[in-house]
């Protein structure tokens, strides 16, 4: 099934969702380290593997990390291929003075900002469907 491309219909359709809890980035080197259902992402890099997976998690093995973060999710179903999706979307958080790391998964593009901007973040992203 392919996602969807136009702007305006992704942009009113988003429906961003806030996972409930506190998300960490840590970089690893041995992804056996980690139990693979635990982990939220993980990106092979030069320098390491990045993951992302709950603060919780990173504390209860001793990983170190640099900030927490929120997980937002655009519910809608947006394809790889859509143009101006992030941007407008980052744009408008970025002007709100929040950052976003964004990853874009198949079905879904997914949101982390810091633990502190949730709620603006929320409102922000709402009002593409206002």
């Amino acid at each position: 099934m392919a996602g969807e491309t136009d702007l305006s219909k992704l942009l009113k359709t988003m429906k961003p969702v806030h996972h409930t809890g506190d998300y960490v980035f840590c970089t690893i080197t041995d992804l056996g380290t980690v139990p693979l259902e635990e982990i939220i992402l993980f990106f092979k890099e030069e320098e390491g593997i990045t993951i992302i997976i709950t603060q919780q998690l990173a504390d209860k093995l001793g990983f170190e990390y640099t900030a927490v973060f929120s997980w937002i999710t655009l519910t809608v179903h947006s394809s790889l291929a859509a143009v101006g999706l992030t941007a407008a979307f980052s744009t408008a958080l970025s002007a709100a003075g929040i950052s976003c790391n964004v990853i874009a998964a198949y079905y879904h593009d997914h949101i982390f900002v810091g633990k502190n901007d949730t709620e603006k973040a929320m409102d922000v992203l709402n009002t593409f469907s206002a």
